[in-house]
């Protein structure tokens, strides 16, 4: 059985072959750069490292809390990420406000690609921390790897300008 096609079917369907090729191709999903965690954690570590421009002081604090923070470094060197975050939560039960165990609960979160939760622990631990120095550098280089790893090019620059201004100029010696 022959079917005659009517202007109107013809026209249709001309027009849905056009506005078909017309149609954009799917957006591509955001590009996430490939960096490990473990080297995101070892940049964190570094800026931290190279930072000398100010004295560092260890706050005295409970033995427990040196005792989970212990057995987290342990977990941490396992590879037992979960533990150690399990571990670094115990700690900051009995010291809640203390900026270096934040950054180092930041740090174990990258291991675990918590990349949220370690954006919001690295900028608290700056908050209740000194502007000044290695943990200041370490917050925002914490805050640059994760800018990096998503490819946020003004992230990256607000956190490399807040890292660089973590450094004390050197004192003029007379």
């Amino acid at each position: 059985m022959i079917r005659k096609v009517t202007g109107a079917a013809l026209a249709a369907a001309g027009l849905a072959a056009l506005l078909a090729g017309c149609s954009h191709p799917p957006m591509p999903a955001p590009v996430t750069h490939r960096i490990s965690p473990t080297a995101m954690v070892e940049a964190i570590r570094a800026a931290r490292a190279n930072d000398k421009s100010v004295l560092e002081i260890t706050p005295l604090r409970d033995p427990n809390v040196n005792g989970f923070l212990d057995g987290a470094h342990a977990d941490e060197n396992a590879g037992k990420y979960q533990d150690a975050l399990a571990k670094v939560d115990k700690a900051l039960k009995l010291s809640p406000n203390s900026p270096d165990i934040l950054q180092f609960r930041a740090e174990i979160e990258v291991l675990l690609k918590d990349f949220p939760a370690a954006d919001a622990d690295a900028r608290r631990s700056w908050v209740l921390g000194s502007k000044v120095g290695g943990l200041c550098a370490s917050n925002w280089q914490t805050v640059l790897e994760i800018a990096q790893s998503k490819n946020d090019q003004a992230g990256v620059q607000t956190a490399r300008k807040a890292r660089d201004a973590c450094t004390e100029p050197p004192q003029p010696s007379f």
